[in-house]
């Protein structure tokens, strides 16, 4: 027979999510002495700052200098300038129709790579009275968005015939710049400088010129031109680095940043089990003998991959806790057996560090079979974020 004790707490259910601000500013400052301050940073906040919250980030990144802010569309623009963001912000994956006005009242720099978009901004500006900025894009080789070789050309002559218009910036996307060895890579850039001779020949010469993503701002310094586009290593992360499909590691494929979020609940109600009790949906896990188990408030709903079914660990009074059984949509079970006074109410760490133990986004990623930006991203808006400067 199970024994139980369940916490009486006020009607906030305590699962939440620390950003350390701190933490925020002192990567920006990490990524802008590495890459040189003759090199502009444009900070990617999408995602609502890959789930860190976009406008509390972008106010951060203002204090700290930032010049460029990274979104990917209008509608992630508008909160930040309601929030009276001042900061050049980039539009990295364009526009709809009919955005083109808006766009140009608040000040934001959209990507082009059509001949119509650039025609639909000129006839915007020109209702306006107001000169412009765009970035156009090339496609070099990732094959999702920008303008192809054989098609610059006549972007670039509308871009020229466009009098209300300018050419502001030049940008490609890298597909594989943390694998070191790829010779997609060193294509990609050749095709990137290409275009960008291509345009000189139409006379056109944009100012700011960005490939760099995390990964090659680390590890490709030839790919850093005026402008870089860091998101995750502002977060505290960044993809493992691999050669010939083995990751590799080094101190020179390191930046000392630190991780900005950190994931909290606490320990809902304790159970008394005996051997052989199968636990959760399905009864994917059963008990080889007798166990205590903390039941958490939190489950996939809040962000928690089911994939960390059985799987997952987490940090419980300065030890580390399995997750066991399937992780519901509210709930998750944790095996804390022989852990010294645990009690209702503990605090518990889903991500984050305490004491030299550590689970991070990347651990959870691996265990998922995914990448850590859809770990982070995923964290969802019932969870409650706690900002701390």
């Amino acid at each position: 027979m199970a024994t139980i004790e369940i916490v009486k707490r006020a009607a906030t259910r305590p699962t939440w999510a620390e950003v350390s601000l701190n933490n925020f500013r002192y990567n920006f400052g990490v990524v802008q002495r590495h890459v040189g301050v003759d090199v502009t940073i444009c900070a990617v906040v999408k995602a609502d700052a890959y789930g860190h919250g976009a406008v509390e980030c972008a106010r951060a990144l203002e204090e700290e200098g930032a010049q460029w802010l990274g979104v990917t569309s209008l509608d992630e623009a508008i909160p930040l300038r309601d929030a009276g963001i001042q900061a050049r912000i980039l539009l990295m994956t364009g526009f709809w129709r009919g955005e083109e006005e808006e766009i140009v009242r608040l000040g934001l720099t959209p990507t082009v790579w059509e001949p119509g978009q650039v025609e639909r901004l000129q006839e915007a500006a020109l209702r306006l009275g107001q000169r412009h900025s765009v970035h156009l894009k090339v496609d070099t080789g990732m094959g999702r968005l920008g303008v192809a070789p054989e098609d610059l050309p006549q972007v670039s002559r509308a871009l020229k015939q466009s009098s209300h218009l300018v050419l502001e910036g030049l940008s490609t996307h890298l597909a594989s710049s943390e694998v070191l060895d790829a010779p997609s890579v060193e294509e990609q850039l050749k095709g990137f400088d290409a275009a960008r001779r291509m345009l000189r020949n139409e006379g056109l010469e944009p100012l700011l010129l960005h490939t760099a993503n995390t990964s090659a701002v680390i590890s490709r310094r030839e790919s850093w031109k005026s402008m870089v586009r860091p998101g995750a290593a502002l977060y505290g992360y960044y993809l493992p680095f691999e050669r010939a499909g083995r990751e590799v590691s080094g101190s020179k494929l390191r930046l000392g940043v630190k991780p900005v979020l950190t994931w909290k609940t606490r320990i809902l109600s304790l159970r008394d089990v005996r051997a052989n009790q199968a636990l959760s949906y399905g009864g994917i896990y059963v008990t080889k003998a007798p166990a205590r188990i903390a039941v958490l408030p939190v489950g996939y709903a809040d962000g928690l991959n089911r994939a960390l079914s059985s799987r997952g660990r987490v940090i419980v009074r300065e030890h580390y806790a399995p997750i066991v059984g399937r992780i519901s949509m509210d709930l998750t079970l944790v095996d804390v057996t022989g852990l010294p006074g645990v009690e209702v109410g503990d605090e518990v760490i889903l991500l984050g560090s305490l004491d030299g133990l550590s689970v991070d986004a990347r651990e959870h990623a691996a265990l998922a079979n995914t990448v850590l930006y859809e770990i982070l991203c995923g964290i969802s808006k019932r969870v409650p974020r706690k900002y701390s400067s």
